[in-house]
């Protein structure tokens, strides 16, 4: 019994942090105006599509785990909900890969970024997401283009026959398309993943070099905190990349040697470890992705402490601002340029206003 407990303890903390943590992703992007920016549309995706795996598909498969890999809902049923966890956890993988192409834009060509990336372009690439989720899930596995006999898996199942022995309700991996489905929806993705990334390493040291060799007046202090700033986003894209990479390639591994073996081999305690830390990363993901964002972490604070949006009233920050005034001598020009900048936003910085996530602090 304790084991037991112990496991449904496990398993619906689990479930609750990612409902919980996708949850707040929304409910920030839909409080906070300072988040309504086109590239913070990838992460809202992300957390839509991770918030619909906690609903639906990971309380049937830890009632599955539970239940010893017994199915009580017939071979229709479970034919969908393996569809759904196919499509949502190939969805997630193809998001976070638009997000990596994102910030490789973002951050190599500032200037262009807003022409290269519009609401037209972003909006069709998030329906291309869906479409290519919804088609390498339900479309093969209703046609039964993934078993050894090419015949759709479960339909002889009834309601009740759970008890029988071989009757797992599994993705069945018993031909070559299982080395289609993997390089297509993981191997590819990771590739272009780790490119993107490479490339922002690249790019980021080189613009820091040019910003030494153009101010070399500047005290040592600047170079010091532009080293720790390359530091930074360098430990941030490797703990993304990393988190992705620890997470789903032992599913994917495992589940590409399984699958090249003639019979369907029931669930282990192997495949449930790995199964469950593929899903893991849709609970990293509201950690990794938005709270290395400042706006979203003002955000969060602002839903914890339960308080609204927090808007800035002009009148206040002038009277601040003279406030200011009369403990100065002779920098109230600077001061008063300072307000100017701040009402016509221009004291944003550029990859702020590009939406682009600056590096944790």
């Amino acid at each position: 019994m304790i084991p037991t407990a112990l496991r449904w303890l496990v398993l619906l903390s689990f479930i609750i942090l990612t409902i919980g943590g996708n949850v707040l992703v929304c409910l920030a992007f839909g409080l906070s105006r300072r988040l309504w920016r086109i590239a913070n549309c990838f992460v809202v995706s992300l957390a839509v599509t991770d918030l619909l795996l906690g609903l639906l598909v990971l309380p049937l498969t830890a009632t599955v785990e539970l239940r010893s890999g017994k199915w009580p809902l017939g071979g229709a049923l479970c034919n969908i909900y393996i569809s759904l966890d196919v499509m949502l956890c190939t969805s997630s993988i193809l998001t976070l890969m638009a997000i990596s192409v994102d910030r490789y834009l973002a951050i190599s060509a500032p200037l262009s970024y807003t022409r290269r990336v519009t609401p037209p372009r972003v909006t069709l690439a998030l329906a291309a997401i869906w479409a290519l989720s919804l088609a390498v899930s339900f479309v093969p596995i209703h046609l039964g283009w993934n078993t050894a006999d090419y015949r759709v898996q479960h339909l002889d199942w009834g309601m009740g026959d759970e008890d029988r022995e071989g009757r797992y309700c599994q993705f069945e991996w018993n031909n070559n398309y299982v080395l289609i489905y993997a390089f297509g929806s993981f191997y590819l993705p990771l590739l272009l993943m780790c490119g993107m990334y490479l490339c922002i390493f690249r790019v980021a040291r080189e613009q820091v070099q040019r910003i030494r060799a153009a101010t070399p007046s500047l005290p040592r202090i600047s170079s010091t905190a532009a080293i720790a700033r390359e530091h930074k986003a360098t430990v941030t894209l490797a703990a993304v990349l990393g988190a992705f990479v620890i997470c789903w390639f032992p599913y994917f591994t495992y589940l590409t040697c399984i699958g090249m073996k003639e019979k369907t081999n029931p669930p282990n305690t192997l495949h449930s470890v790995i199964l469950w830390l593929g899903y893991f990363n849709s609970a990293l993901n509201p950690i990794l992705y938005p709270a290395f964002n400042r706006d979203f972490r003002r955000a969060y604070g602002d839903l914890l402490r339960c308080k609204g949006p927090t808007r800035r009233k002009l009148p206040f920050t002038l009277a601040c601002v003279h406030k200011r005034l009369t403990f100065t001598n002779g920098r109230k020009e600077k001061h008063t340029d300072r307000v100017k900048n701040e009402r016509e936003g221009k004291s944003l910085p550029l990859h702020e206003r590009n939406g682009f996530p600056d590096e944790p602090r």
